[in-house]
């Protein structure tokens, strides 16, 4: 198995050891590093929640464009949080970057996150070979 570097100037940096994905060569899936609210143009934190939330998913868009895909191809998302009580905010943005058939989820309480985000969100996609 080979894999192929996923690289985009429109999504914030790796900040670590780590792609901003992955994809299989060979194969169908991409795999995207966990986002947090980070603007790419400064790598810096936007303010609040719900900025966070909307920055995430645009950092993914970015990612999953540059793997060949879109939010459309998401089989499955990781919501990390650090506060629980934002899982509602995170449904509420979400809609408006996902339809019917919403990809699987999973939610997740943390203690903290880099760079003191409040939300990050990994995602697996499947897109056309």
């Amino acid at each position: 198995m080979e894999k192929k570097t996923i690289h985009t100037t429109d999504a914030p940096q790796a900040i670590g050891t780590y792609s901003q994905g992955i994809r299989v060569s060979g194969g169908d899936t991409v795999y995207i590093s966990g986002q947090i609210g980070l603007e790419p143009s400064t790598m810096q934190m936007v303010e609040g929640i719900e900025n966070q939330i909307h920055r995430v998913f645009q950092n993914l868009t970015a990612v999953a464009a540059a793997g060949g895909g879109s939010l459309r191809d998401i089989v499955k998302l990781n919501v990390y949080l650090t506060d629980l009580s934002n899982f509602q905010k995170v449904n509420e943005i979400m809609v408006q970057y996902f339809s019917t058939p919403y990809p699987a989820r999973a939610a997740i309480g943390v203690s903290a996150l880099p760079r003191n985000a409040l939300v990050e969100i990994d995602a697996v996609l499947v897109v056309p070979a």
